[in-house]
């Protein structure tokens, strides 16, 4: 059973298996964060709400589009089984490091996170350097406190996760 493997083609759920397994990742935590990042639609044209240019199942920002050789556009005309090519080709160079869902998921979010204590944090209302990190995220700050930690956006993940695997969803 796949997480949210209902709401998927077969042919989906067959190359997030193969991603996982060639990135030594549970397929499950990359479902829970594509579902998270496409608000459930696992949409390769599903852009970012807050405006900050992301496109597709893993919220690709347009540099990042870039250093894999594409740009938002042509990600966003891909089928989603298409787009998984970059998916993986975007995982890669943190095989071997993801250990856990929350590093999953800190690999599109904030890769400098991977490995770090849940405690550890992202985003803060007050850094006057990048004030629209927080402000483009602060849908995370679970508590209100001003700060977005790593605990904090993984909570959102595992909420995903454990959606995607009730019967409805999981397939």
């Amino acid at each position: 059973m796949l997480a949210w493997g209902k709401k998927v083609s077969s042919q989906f759920s067959d190359r997030v298996t193969q991603i996982g397994g060639n990135l030594g990742v549970d397929p499950n935590f990359l479902m829970a964060c594509m579902a998270f990042e496409s608000g459930e639609s696992f949409s390769a044209s599903v852009r970012n709400a807050a405006g900050s240019g992301a496109v597709g199942l893993i919220q690709f920002m347009p540099s990042t589009a870039q250093a894999l050789g594409t740009n938002t556009d042509q990600l966003a005309a891909m089928s989603n089984v298409q787009q998984l090519d970059f998916v993986e080709k975007y995982f890669l160079p943190s095989k071997g490091r993801l250990q856990s869902l929350e590093d999953v998921y800190m690999a599109i979010l904030w890769p400098a996170a991977i490995g770090k204590a849940l405690d550890y944090v992202l985003f803060d209302k007050n850094d006057a350097a990048h004030p629209k990190r927080y402000i483009q995220n602060a849908g995370l700050d679970l508590d209100k406190n001003g700060q977005i930690t790593k605990g904090e956006t993984a909570s959102k993940i595992r909420d995903k996760l454990s959606k995607g695997l009730l019967p409805d969803n999981a397939g």
